[in-house]
C-alpha cells in the first residue's frame, strides 16, 4: 500500500511487515520536517521501529538529530568494578540503598525478558545516516533540562514541524515551542491514573486491569500536555514488568506515524479535534516513582510465599471452551439483562478437544454451525461443521477446512448472492483469505487473498451498497492489536483503508466477537474484551455512523461470564438459533487423559 518514500532507512527490527497503511498520505503537500531528540545512536527497538515508519513514509522526512552531550565524569571509572565493590557502594549510599531491592528485581526481570522485546537496544547508526545533527549540553539540575540559546537558534533554523523526544530528561523552556507543532513524547502509562514511572510497573503492583500508553505534546506540566492519542492493553498476570511492557510498547509504535499521517493529510486543527479530552487525574499517588525496598517486600513477599506453598500441588490449567446453543429464546440484544445465559445448552466436545467461535447459518432448510475445533495434543485447530438438532445438539461434526501447518479459528461464514463464503482466522499464515464453498459443508476453495499481514477476527458485511471489512492487526501478537476498517465496492474489489482508522486501540473492544448484524434500523457490532484475561466478555455496539469517511459506534450491552465460566467471547445467531461460547478454567490432565 506504499508508494514513493521520503527516506530509505535500513530495516533493523524483527518481524515487521513492509506494508504499513499509515505510511502513505495521498495529500499533495510538502513533506513534514521531523527532528529527533536523542541520547545517542543506540536506541530501543521500539524507537527504531518508529524511525523506520518515518523514513519509509511518503510524507515525512528526518531533518535534524539533536544528540545529548554527556557530561565528563569527575573521575575515570574502573573497567572491572567487582560485585563486592558495587554492593558496597550501594549499601553506603542512602539513595541507592533505598531502591536496592528494586534493582535486584530488575536484574531478575532481565533474565526472564521475552525474545524480540521492544526495549532491546539496537544500533540505529545506519538508519540515521545522512541526517544533519547537532550535539547539545542541556542546562539544568537533576531531571529538569533546558536548552542553551545557541542550540535553540540552530534547531529553529531547521523549521521543523515536529520534534520527537526519544532522549533527554524532563524538558522545560523554549525547546518545547521550537517546532511548529511542538515536542511529541510517549508516556507509557495511562495519564488518567499513572503519572511518573517506572513504566507499567505500578499497574502490576496495584493490580490495575489496564496498562495504557499515550502520545502527548509536551508542556511544563508533567504528563499534562495535549494527549494526541491513547492505547489501552490488558495488564498481564505476572510479576515481571518486561512481560507487561511487551504488548503496550510494540502495540503503540504506530501512534507517531498515525498522527503524522493525519497532520499531513488534514492539518493541525483536525489532529486537535481528535485528541483525547482532558480528564481529572485519578491516580492513587500524585507522582509515581521507583518503589522502595519496603514496597518491593510488601508486594513480592506474599506472592512468593503463596507460590512456594502451591508449587508441589501445581497443575496446569487452561481455558476449556464449549459451545452454547439456545433455540427460540429471547435474543441477547432484547433481553433485559446482559448475562441472560441460563437457557443456553452447553455442549461438551470430544475428549482432548475444545470447541469455540461458533458461526451458525441456515442452509437448505436446516441450521448448521461452523466452529473452531481445537486439539490439545496437536496444539492447533481446524474448522468443523455440524447440523444443529431441534433440541440444540450438534449432529455428527465433520472437518471442513484443515491444514496441518496452520491453526484455523473464527470461521466467519456469510452469503453473497447464491454463493457461501468463509473468512477463517489464520494469523500465522500472514494473510486474510476468502474461501468459497464448492460442496456444502466440507469442500472449500480459496477464492482470493483480501489482506496481507497478521490479522485476527476478520468480519465482513454488506451495507448501503458497500462491502465493509473489520479486522484486528495482530503484530507482533493479538494483545498489541488495533481494529481497522476497510471498504470496497464489491466482494472481489480493491479494499480501501478507512480514514477514521484505527477504529479502536482499546483491548476491551478492539477485536470482533461475531457477525455484524441488523436489528430493526440499527446495525450491531459484537466486540470482544480481553481484559482482564483473553476472551473474558463480549459487547454489542450499535454502529451510529458509517460512511466512506466516518465511523462511530456506541455501547449497547456487555455480556460477562457468570457462574463457573471465566470467559464468553463469540456471539452469533441464525433464525431463532443463538450460539455463544464459554470457557472454564480446567486442569489440562482432565481434558487429555
Amino acid at each position: 500500500m506504499e508508494s514513493g518514500s521520503a527516506g530509505s532507512g535500513k530495516k533493523i527490527c524483527e518481524s515487521y511487515p513492509e506494508a504499513h497503511p499509515f505510511r502513505l498520505s495521498p495529500a499533495a503537500r510538502p513533506p513534514l520536517r521531523i527532528g529527533l531528540l536523542l541520547d545517542g545512536p543506540k536506541l530501543s527497538a521500539f524507537f527504531a521501529r518508529i524511525i523506520e515508519d518515518i523514513t519509509g513514509s511518503n510524507f515525512a522526512s528526518l531533518e535534524l538529530l539533536v544528540f545529548r552531550k554527556k557530561p565528563q565524569p569527575l573521575a575515570p571509572e574502573s573497567p572491572s568494578t567487582s560485585l563486592a565493590a558495587t554492593l558496597k557502594k550501594r549499601l553506603l549510599d542512602p539513595k541507592l540503598r533505598k531502591s536496592a531491592f528494586y534493582d535486584l528485581y530488575l536484574r531478575l526481570d532481565q533474565r526472564t525478558k521475552p525474545p524480540n522485546h521492544p526495549q532491546n537496544v539496537v544500533d540505529c547508526s545506519s538508519l540515521l545516516a545522512g541526517v544533519d545533527s547537532i550535539e547539545v549540553e542541556p542546562i539544568g539540575k537533576k531531571f529538569v533540562q533546558r536548552f542553551p540559546p545557541d542550540a535553540i537558534e540552530k534547531i529553529q533554523s531547521k523549521k521543523l514541524d515536529v520534534l520527537l523526544r526519544f532522549g533527554f530528561n524532563i524538558l522545560h523552556g523554549e525547546i518545547l515551542t521550537s517546532a511548529r507543532y511542538g515536542v511529541w513524547s510517549y508516556h507509557h502509562g495511562d495519564n488518567e491514573f499513572y503519572r511518573g514511572g517506572p513504566p507499567h510497573f505500578w499497574e502490576l503492583y496495584e493490580k490495575a486491569p489496564l496498562s495504557g500508553v499515550i502520545l502527548q505534546v509536551l508542556t511544563e506540566e508533567l504528563d499534562g500536555g495535549l494527549v494526541l492519542c491513547k492505547s489501552l492493553f490488558a495488564t498481564q498476570p505476572t510479576v515481571m514488568v518486561s512481560r507487561n511492557r511487551f504488548a503496550p510498547y510494540w502495540g503503540s509504535t504506530g501512534l507517531v506515524i498515525r498522527k503524522l499521517n493525519e497532520l499531513h493529510q488534514f492539518g493541525w486543527d483536525y489532529v486537535k479535534e481528535r485528541a483525547i479530552p482532558p480528564t481529572t487525574y485519578k491516580g492513587k499517588r500524585k507522582i509515581y516513582r521507583s518503589p522502595t525496598n519496603a514496597e518491593i517486600v510488601r508486594w513480592l513477599g506474599p506472592i512468593f510465599l503463596k507460590k512456594s506453598i502451591q508449587y508441589p500441588f501445581r497443575k496446569k490449567r487452561v481455558q476449556h471452551w464449549r459451545i452454547g446453543v439456545r433455540i427460540g429464546g429471547r435474543s441477547l440484544l432484547d433481553s433485559a439483562f446482559g448475562n441472560d445465559l441460563e437457557e443456553f445448552k452447553w455442549i461438551e466436545p470430544a475428549k482432548g478437544q475444545f470447541w469455540a467461535d461458533p458461526f451458525p447459518i441456515e442452509h437448505e432448510g436446516k441450521t448448521w454451525v461452523f466452529f473452531e475445533d481445537f486439539s490439545y495434543s496437536e496444539s492447533r485447530a481446524w474448522i468443523s461443521c455440524a447440523e444443529i438438532s431441534a433440541d440444540g445438539a450438534l449432529i455428527s461434526p465433520v472437518r471442513c477446512l484443515d491444514n496441518s501447518n496452520c491453526h484455523y479459528s473464527y470461521p466467519h461464514v456469510f452469503r453473497s448472492g447464491d454463493d457461501l463464503f468463509m473468512v477463517p482466522e489464520a494469523r500465522e499464515s500472514g494473510s486474510v483469505d476468502l474461501y468459497r464453498c464448492l460442496d456444502f459443508p466440507t469442500q472449500w476453495i480459496r477464492e482470493r487473498t483480501l489482506l496481507r499481514g497478521k490479522f485476527v477476527d476478520t468480519t465482513i458485511w454488506q451495507q448501503d451498497q458497500t462491502w465493509w471489512l473489520l479486522t484486528t492487526r495482530a503484530e507482533p501478537d493479538a494483545g498489541a492489536g488495533s481494529l481497522l476498517l476497510f471498504y470496497a465496492d464489491s466482494l472481489d474489489g480493491e479494499w480501501q483503508f478507512h480514514r477514521d482508522n484505527p477504529i479502536s486501540t482499546d483491548i476491551r473492544n478492539n477485536r470482533g466477537a461475531g457477525r455484524v448484524f441488523q436489528a430493526g434500523n440499527s446495525w450491531i457490532r459484537p466486540s470482544q474484551s480481553c481484559c482482564p484475561t483473553y476472551g473474558y466478555s463480549f459487547s454489542l455496539n450499535e454502529i451510529t455512523e458509517i460512511s466512506r469517511s466516518r465511523y462511530a459506534e456506541r455501547l449497547v450491552k456487555t455480556v460477562a461470564p457468570g457462574g463457573s465460566l471465566c470467559g464468553v467471547h463469540t456471539y452469533n445467531f441464525a433464525g431463532n438459533v443463538e450460539t455463544i461460547d464459554g470457557a472454564t478454567m480446567t486442569p489440562l490432565n482432565r481434558l487429555i487423559t
